[in-house]
């Protein structure tokens, strides 16, 4: 079944009311910005498999991009997009108008990502974190239900750092919103699912694989207790000449505040995050690893 598709604010308000009063108890909200691909499909598998209702947000947020070139460049795709979620079995799809999210122009009230946002992916890109709180707060508090119904919002672990934001921005204000994180999805050869691969040759997606194989390495050294021997892994994304290597950090998951002491020549112990960003070709790809030492698997 297809899912409606919606453009205004008051629209779904009344959808969702209308859900809910038929007997949902639950719904999961699943903000996009389309072009999906099947990592966008695993959110609203998880969504739809928690909740009565499901609702996904398609906007291509402006205040995300820095480059009005790139903001036009942005794959518009509504069509495909929405039988990749109806095949998802998600129930309603918001896609406003910028004329609809913002009124009157741009926000002059919007969030401030802090310190949290201005390393790494907030170093490359100034202000865009900024814009995507304040569209995700707004998107939250349009699709929020009801008190008495339990309220979900789903994100990539993917994109860490922006989980890292929202999972700060909903306890230190307070959202109703439950933020659930769901995994990675990779192509088979391990490439990390982005709307961006599209861009990459045949020879770049193949250059492009020494960014998983990296974190693939520093994921089986924390397992084992090992030291993670960070510049090794470096070296290897540099030994592509196709890839451009702009950041390589691990990173506390909550804090993103680098963990150098447990990085390089002493063994890993705990949990830890490592990001990745680079150029391949043209294109500007990331990537993450959770890391988690394995006490129990290591063999004296």
């Amino acid at each position: 079944m297809s899912p409606r598709i919606i453009s205004t604010a008051a629209e779904l308000r009344a959808a969702t009311i209308e859900l809910l009063t038929s007997g949902g108890r639950s719904l999961g909200l699943v903000p996009t910005m389309g072009a999906l691909h099947e990592g966008h499909a695993a959110l609203a598998r998880a969504a739809r498999e928690e909740n009565d209702v499901v609702v996904a947000t398609i906007f291509v947020n402006p205040l995300q991009f820095g480059d009005p070139n790139d903001l036009d460049r942005y794959p518009r795709t509504l069509e495909a997009d929405a039988e990749l979620l109806g095949d998802c079995g998600v129930d309603l799809i918001f896609a406003p108008s910028p004329e609809e999210m913002y009124p009157g122009g741009q926000p002059l009230v919007r969030l401030s990502a802090g310190l949290l946002g201005e390393r790494f992916e907030g170093e490359f890109r100034p202000g865009h974190f900024d814009g995507m709180l304040t569209v995700v707060a707004k998107l939250l508090h349009l699709a929020w239900p009801a008190a008495d119904v339990r309220y979900r919002a789903y994100f990539g672990q993917k994109d860490a750092q922006q989980l890292a934001l929202i999972r700060r921005m909903a306890r230190d204000l307070n959202f109703a919103a439950e933020i659930r994180a769901v995994p990675t999805v990779r192509s088979a050869e391990g490439l990390a699912l982005s709307s961006r691969n599209r861009f990459l040759s045949t020879a770049e997606s193949e250059a492009a694989l020494v960014l998983s194989r990296a974190l693939r390495l520093l994921a089986e050294r924390a397992s084992r207790c090992e030291p993670l021997d960070l510049d090794s892994a470096v070296a290897l994304v540099e030994s592509q000449p196709l890839v451009k290597l702009e950041y390589f950090e691990v990173v506390d998951p909550e804090t993103l505040e680098p963990l150098a002491f447990n990085c390089r020549d002493t063994p890993f112990t705990g949990d830890g995050l490592a990001l990745i960003a680079a150029r391949v070709g043209s294109v500007r790809l990331i990537d993450n690893q959770p890391l988690a030492a394995d006490p129990v698997g290591v063999q004296s």
